[in-house]
C-alpha cells in the first residue's frame, strides 16, 4: 500500500475547495480547544483549525498521535465534556449552514449518529462488551428512527450483511468479545450508517488491524461511500491509509493544520517540512533499497508549544526567523486549493542543502 496510490474510479469529484455548488457540506473555522491545567491554566490542545468538507468527498486528517486529530474530530458535535474541555470564543462548525457551536443538547443529539456518523478507535472499547451486537446496531435506530426492536432487529441484520459480516444472525447474538477484530470494526461501521449520516467520521479505523484486514475496511469505507454519496473525515497517523481514500488530506501538528490540498498534489510535492517527513517515513516496497528517514523529537504537549513555528524544533530547514515569527497559513496556487503555514513559501531557496538524514538498514 502506497500513499496516494488509490485508484479514483467511482470516487465523486468535489471541488479543490471541497466546497459544492450551495458551499460545503461542513465548514469549520477558527476550531479552538482547551483544558484545564494543573494550575488552573487553560492548556490549548485544538488551536484555529479550519477545513471545508463537500458532499460526497473524503478528506484526511493526518499526523503524529497528540496532534489534536481526535479531538477535533470530537468537538465537531461536542462529544468531549464541556468542562473540563472549554470550546474557544469565535469557533464554528456549520453543518448545511447551520452553526452547532452553541446550539442546544437536544439538536446535537439528533445530529450525532443521524446526520454524522462516527467509527471510534479501538472496537473493543468502542463496543458495549455485556451487550449483544445486535442490540448495540439496532439502538441508534430505535433512538434517532423511533423503529420497533423487532423492526430494528431486522434493519440490524441487513445492516451487518451490508457490511459483509461472514455470518451476521450470529453476529446480532454475539458479544464483542466472541467477534475478531475486523469483525467487531465492521459492527462499529454498521453503527456509525445506521441512520444515513451525510458524514461518517472514521477515527483510526485500521489500527490493531493486520494488512489483509486493513485492505477489507478501506475497501468497504470506499464502498459504502460510492453507494450512499456520503462524505468522509478520515483521521489516522498513516498517510498510507489515507493516501487509499481520501480526495483532499490536512496534515495536523501541535493542535494547527500546518498544510492542506489535494492528496496527490500534497503526496506529489510535499510543502511542509512536517509532512514532507512524514511522507518521507512511510514504508515502500517500490523503494527498498533507500533507507527511511525520521523526524527527530516528538511531538510537544498542550502547554509546551514553541513559540513561532511549532514544528521548529524539529525540522531541519529551521533557521532564526522559524524561532521569532509565527508563520501564516499561505497559499500556494492562485485556485487556493493547496495552503502551507511555513516560511518555506516565502523562501523556497533554504530547502538546498537540507534534509531529513536517512537511517537504518
Amino acid at each position: 500500500m502506497s500513499a496516494g496510490g488509490a485508484a479514483d474510479a467511482g470516487r465523486p469529484a468535489p471541488s479543490a475547495a471541497g466546497a459544492g455548488p450551495d458551499g460545503p457540506l461542513l465548514r469549520v473555522r477558527d476550531l479552538g480547544v482547551s483544558f484545564a491545567g494543573p494550575h488552573g491554566e487553560q492548556l490549548r490542545a485544538v488551536d484555529g483549525v479550519s477545513f471545508d468538507l463537500a458532499a460526497g468527498e473524503a478528506l484526511g486528517l493526518v499526523g503524529e498521535s497528540g496532534c489534536g486529530k481526535s479531538l477535533t474530530a470530537l468537538s465537531l458535535v461536542r462529544l468531549v465534556d464541556e468542562p473540563p474541555a472549554r470550546t474557544a470564543p469565535g469557533s464554528s462548525v456549520r453543518y448545511r449552514g447551520e452553526e452547532l457551536v452553541g446550539a442546544p443538547p437536544s439538536r446535537l443529539r439528533r445530529v450525532r449518529g443521524a446526520e454524522i456518523g462516527f467509527v471510534f478507535q479501538e472496537p473493543m472499547t468502542s463496543l458495549n462488551p455485556v451487550k449483544r451486537v445486535g442490540y448495540q446496531v439496532a439502538e441508534p435506530l430505535i433512538a434517532h428512527e423511533g423503529l420497533s426492536r423487532a423492526a430494528a432487529r431486522d434493519r440490524a441484520r441487513e445492516l451487518l450483511a451490508r457490511v459483509e459480516l461472514p455470518d451476521p444472525e450470529r453476529a446480532l447474538r454475539a458479544y464483542p468479545h466472541e467477534l475478531s477484530g475486523g469483525m467487531r470494526q465492521r459492527a462499529l461501521i454498521a453503527m456509525a450508517i445506521a441512520c444515513g449520516p451525510s458524514i461518517l467520521v472514521a477515527d483510526e479505523p485500521t489500527t490493531a488491524l493486520d494488512v489483509t484486514v486493513q485492505a477489507q475496511i478501506l475497501e468497504l469505507l470506499a464502498r459504502l461511500r460510492r453507494e450512499t454519496g456520503m462524505a468522509l473525515l478520515l483521521i489516522s497517523h498513516d498517510l498510507a491509509v489515507v493516501g487509499e481514500v481520501a480526495d483532499r488530506v490536512a496534515v495536523m501538528y501541535a493542535g494547527q493544520i500546518v498544510e492542506r490540498g489535494p492528496a496527490a498534489e500534497l503526496f506529489r510535492a510535499p510543502s511542509h517540512p512536517y509532512t514532507e517527513g512524514l511522507l518521507r517515513a512511510v514504508p515502500s516496497i517500490e523503494r527498498r533499497d533507500r533507507r527511511l528517514a525520521v523526524i527527530p523529537g516528538r511531538v510537544p504537549a498542550p502547554g509546551s508549544w514553541p513559540a513561532a513555528c511549532r514544528f521548529h524544533p524539529r525540522c531541519p530547514y529551521a533557521w532564526e526567523r522559524c524561532a521569532t515569527e509565527a508563520p501564516p497559513e499561505a497559499a500556494l496556487d492562485e485556485e487556493g486549493g493547496r495552503h502551507s503555514r511555513c516560511w518555506l513559501v516565502a523562501e523556497p531557496a533554504r530547502r538546498a542543502g537540507h534534509g531529513y538524514v536517512e537511517v537504518g538498514g
